[in-house]
């Protein structure tokens, strides 16, 4: 029996107050263990869409996490259940120190401190961080304030995992060691990234998105190894399916 879809989205739209059009129509499925890109042209729709699954956004359609409606009554259960990561971590670090960033969701929850206490030492372990928790957030790099983002939303063990652009600004060995912390993490994956390669490397499915609408949905390799879609749509080739790859990959 197919499992029943953990992320289901019906006929989405949604227009900002300035009267743009950001989404239009959208309809998308995504089953529990996924891993999804969400990939498209600057303006196309990625953030706002995130924003609509725990309930930051409100537009016009259907939105369901877990077979639930997200809608007021059931906002709290649903955000412990999506963990949503910032393009920018600084939009999620607020905190002095690393520790009480990485706590704040479940003494938010109003857990009890030894469980606080046992889910930031899990959380930080699994994104090698084991020795930050006195460390001030905002002196941390680029790359350290993304892996603490990303424990901060694990210490709430979120049964999805929903990122924006986690590798924009980060440099090489930063960018290799999140791609290795992602492929580990057991949790349903949404990541909307410009980040073609990454998609390649470590997400099955691709979602492209333009102009507020899905025009593509399938298997990573077959969308992205079609130039002619991905032209049409402000993307490039990853370079593993160029055929200079191709012929390297052979020798």
């Amino acid at each position: 029996m197919a499992m029943e879809p953990c992320i289901e989205i019906d006929d989405l739209s949604y227009v900002y107050h300035d009267g743009r059009q950001a989404l239009q129509g959208v309809s998308l499925s995504v089953r529990p263990g996924e891993k999804v890109a969400l990939v498209g042209p600057n303006g196309a729709g990625k953030s706002t869409l995130l924003l609509h699954l725990n309930g930051i956004l409100r537009g016009n359609g259907a939105v369901r996490v877990m077979g639930q409606e997200v809608a007021e009554p059931h906002l709290a259960r649903i955000r412990a259940q999506v963990g949503l990561v910032f393009q920018d971590p600084d939009d999620q670090l607020f905190s002095p120190t690393v520790f009480e960033d990485v706590a704040f969701g479940p003494l938010y929850a109003g857990m009890p401190e030894d469980e606080i206490r046992q889910r930031v030492g899990w959380a930080l372990a699994q994104v090698g961080a084991e020795a930050y928790t006195e460390r001030i957030s905002h002196h941390l790099s680029l790359g350290e304030k993304k892996r603490i983002a990303i424990a901060s939303v694990l210490s709430m063990e979120p049964e999805i995992l929903v990122l924006d652009e986690p590798t924009a600004g980060l440099d090489p060995r930063t960018r290799r060691r999140l791609l290795e912390l992602l492929q580990t993490l057991p949790q349903t994956m949404l990541v909307a990234t410009h980040d073609i390669n990454m998609v390649a490397e470590i997400l099955p499915r691709t979602v492209i998105l333009d102009g507020g609408r899905v025009v593509a949905d399938g298997v990573t390799d077959d969308l992205l190894s079609d130039a002619a879609l991905m032209a049409a749509h402000g993307l490039e080739v990853p370079h593993c399916y160029t055929p200079h790859a191709e012929l390297h990959h052979r020798r």
